[in-house]
C-alpha cells in the first residue's frame, strides 16, 4: 500500500441521528462543516492545530480523533506510518448530538483515501465499514459519508439514501451544555415493552413517508417511545423544549443522543425557527437556534 500524495483537504458535514423513532438507524446530513488540511511528513511527530469548536480542549497530538483515525486506517491498510500536520477548522459543536465524532472519524478515513495511490481501495462502502467499526454504530456515519437522509443497519454495515422532500426545513437548537453519548446510553433500559417496540416500528416506517413525500405527517411520524423520555433525567432542558414545541404542533425531537433539539419546519406551512424563538420568549440563555439546509454531498476530499 503506497501513499502518492502528501497534502489533502477534507470537508465533512454535521449529522442528526435517530430523528425520533429511527433509533440507531436514521440519519440526516446537515450543512454545517468541519474542514481539515492534512500533510504527511517525514518527521514522525503528529501536530494538530484546531480552530473553532474544540480549540483548547481537544488533543493536539496523535490522540486527536482525526489524526488517530488516519494512523489507525493506515495501519489497517498495511501502509507505512507517517508523520502528520493537521489544521482543523471546526464548526460542528462537540458533545451536542450533531455527529462530531463521526465527522472526525470519516474525515480521517477520507484523508487517507486522498493520499493513497489507489484511492478506490477506500470506496464509500469501505469508508462506511471502517468508520462504523471505529464509531460502534452507523447512524451518524452513513449521512456523513453519503450525504442526505440515510437509513443504516447492522450487521453489515449497510446504508441507503432515502428521499427527502424539498419542503422539509431542519432547524436545530444547540444548548451551551454538552452531553457524553455514553452517559446518554447508560440511562436506557435493557428491555422495552413489546407494545412500545411495535408502535415504534410503525412510526419509523411512517417517518420514511413523511420525510420523503408527506411532510404533513411529520408530527405523528416523529413520535418516539424508546429513548427520548428515558433520557429526560440527563437532558431536562432539551426535553422541556421538545415538549413545548410539540404542544405547538412542531415535529421536534432530540438530535442523536442530545442535548441539541431538532425540529422540522415545512416551507409555506410551519416556520419552526420562529416557533422556537417564541417558545424561548426572546431569552435564549446560551442556546443557538439555526436553520440548516440538508447537506447532499457527504464528506469530500481533494488533493492539494
Amino acid at each position: 500500500m503506497r501513499l502518492a500524495h502528501d497534502r489533502v483537504w477534507v470537508r465533512v458535514p454535521a449529522s442528526s441521528a435517530n430523528l425520533g423513532p429511527g433509533y440507531d438507524s436514521f440519519g440526516l446530513a446537515l450543512a454545517m462543516y468541519d474542514e481539515v488540511e492534512v500533510a504527511a511528513t517525514a518527521d514522525p511527530d503528529v501536530q494538530v492545530q484546531v480552530h473553532g469548536e474544540g480549540a483548547g480542549a481537544v488533543p493536539t497530538d496523535a490522540a486527536h480523533l482525526v489524526a488517530h483515525t488516519i494512523l489507525q486506517t493506515l495501519e489497517t491498510l498495511g501502509a507505512s506510518r507517517t508523520g502528520l500536520r493537521l489544521r482543523c477548522t471546526n464548526t460542528i459543536p462537540h458533545g451536542r448530538g450533531l455527529g462530531s465524532s463521526a465527522s472526525a472519524v470519516v474525515a480521517g478515513i477520507l484523508a487517507v483515501r486522498g493520499m493513497l495511490a489507489e484511492p478506490q481501495l477506500l470506496d464509500d462502502s469501505v469508508v462506511m465499514e471502517l468508520a462504523t467499526g471505529y464509531e460502534g454504530h452507523p447512524d451518524n456515519v452513513a449521512p456523513t459519508v453519503f450525504g442526505g437522509l440515510t437509513l443504516a443497519w447492522l450487521p453489515g454495515p449497510h446504508a441507503v439514501r432515502l428521499e427527502l422532500h424539498r419542503d422539509v426545513v431542519p432547524v436545530v437548537a444547540v444548548p451551551p451544555t454538552r452531553l457524553d453519548t455514553a452517559t446518554a446510553r447508560q440511562v436506557l433500559p435493557p428491555q422495552v415493552p413489546h407494545a412500545a417496540a411495535a408502535a415504534q416500528a410503525a412510526r419509523a416506517a411512517l417517518l420514511v413517508e413523511a420525510l420523503g413525500r408527506r411532510p404533513d405527517l411529520l408530527f405523528e411520524a416523529t413520535t418516539d417511545l424508546l429513548h427520548q423520555e428515558q433520557r429526560r433525567s440527563v437532558m431536562p432542558d432539551s426535553m422541556a423544549l421538545v415538549d413545548a414545541l410539540r404542544r405547538r404542533g412542531v415535529p421536534a425531537v432530540v438530535s442523536g443522543a442530545g442535548p441539541t433539539v431538532l425540529a422540522f419546519g415545512t416551507r409555506r406551512v410551519l416556520d419552526a425557527e420562529a416557533v422556537m424563538h417564541d417558545v424561548f420568549g426572546g431569552v435564549l440563555g446560551g442556546w443557538a437556534i439555526t436553520e440548516l439546509a440538508p447537506d447532499t454531498t457527504g464528506g469530500v476530499v481533494e488533493r492539494l
